[in-house]
Order: C-alpha cells, then structure tokens, then sequence
C-alpha cells in the first residue's frame, strides 16, 4: 500500500516521473523549496511501497478576510499511477489542512480549460468554476470555439467556514476576468 506523506526537499531529485507531463507545471528549485518552508503543512507525495514517487501536491494559504483560503499550486500524478485516486486523496489532504489549520472560507485551484479530464474530476471532487481567467498561461493564440487555448479556470470549494457558500456562484464559466486581475 502506497504512503501519503509530507513532500520533504530531497523528493525534489525524485519526482521527474511526475513531472515529465504535458499537463504538469513544473518550476525551479527555489520555488518548491519556499513552499516547503512556508507551507510544509499543504505540501504532500504519494509514494510505492518501492519507494517510487506516484504524485505530489503542493499548496499554500493565502488572502485575506473572507478570501482568507488553501490554495492547490500543483497537483500532479505520474501517468502509470493515475485513476487510483490518489489526487483526490491528495486534494482531501489539503482541503481538511485549509480547513482545520488554516481556518480558510474555501480552496481554490486553476485549470486549464482545456484539460477537460482534470475539470471533471475536480466537479466529482465538489469544485466548481468560480470563473474564466483569461490567457492566465500565457497566450498561444485563439484555438477551437474561439476561445484562448491557455485561459484557465478558477475552480473553488467552500470549506466549512463559508456556511452561506459566498465563495463560489453557479455562473461562474460566463464570469471572464484578465489574467491581471488576479493576485
């Protein structure tokens, strides 16, 4: 049985099995290593009883007053480890941390709106499209529908503080904002 537990800086050298994904963000060294400093708590891996990395999540707190939330930055799983559920293991990880710890009103995530596998497990997962950010990875120009191919969404789920579930909203695939308008 596969372990959960905390992403330590050494997986760092570890995890280009995970990494090595069309759809996986990847960034430098000293940006996994803040994460790990700030927000070690939000930071996870999913690893084989063989010691081999499956997947890892990295989050962090952030906002103020009633955007006070858990943020997931990246969430990935190696390809040969997919639809075991460990992302939602992962997520439900971050999710009870933001919730319990950090005392956040929601978590909240960006997808490419494109990657129309990922959006429908976080649906299955009670996320919901907040909003449309525009060309928020960048521009690659117009693609199918006539829509930006790097646009993501801002997919959110309350947590238990937001009891009047102010943080989300039904519409939210007809709300578009620029890139430049969130932090």
């Amino acid at each position: 049985m596969s372990v959960l537990r905390p992403f330590k800086a050494s997986d760092l050298f570890r995890f280009n099995n995970i990494n090595l994904d069309v759809w996986t963000e990847t960034y430098g060294i000293t940006f996994y290593l803040t994460y790990l400093q700030r927000w070690s708590d939000l930071c996870f891996t999913q690893e084989s009883p063989r010691g081999r990395l499956q997947g890892y999540i990295l989050g962090k707190a952030e906002g103020a007053q009633t955007e006070w939330h858990g943020h997931i930055t990246a969430v990935s799983v190696a390809p040969e480890y997919r639809r075991l559920s460990l992302a939602r293991n992962m997520c439900q990880r971050l999710e009870f941390a933001s919730d319990e710890i950090y005392k956040g009103y929601f978590v909240d995530l960006y997808v490419r709106c494109n990657n129309a596998l990922a959006i429908k497990m976080y649906e299955g997962m009670g996320y919901s499209v907040y909003r449309r950010v525009r060309e928020y990875y960048g521009n690659l120009g117009v693609g199918k529908d006539g829509r930006d191919e790097e646009d993501a969404f801002d997919m959110r789920k309350c947590l238990s503080r937001d009891v009047a579930q102010r943080s989300i909203r039904c519409n939210g695939r007809d709300m578009i904002v620029s890139a430049h308008d969130v932090s």
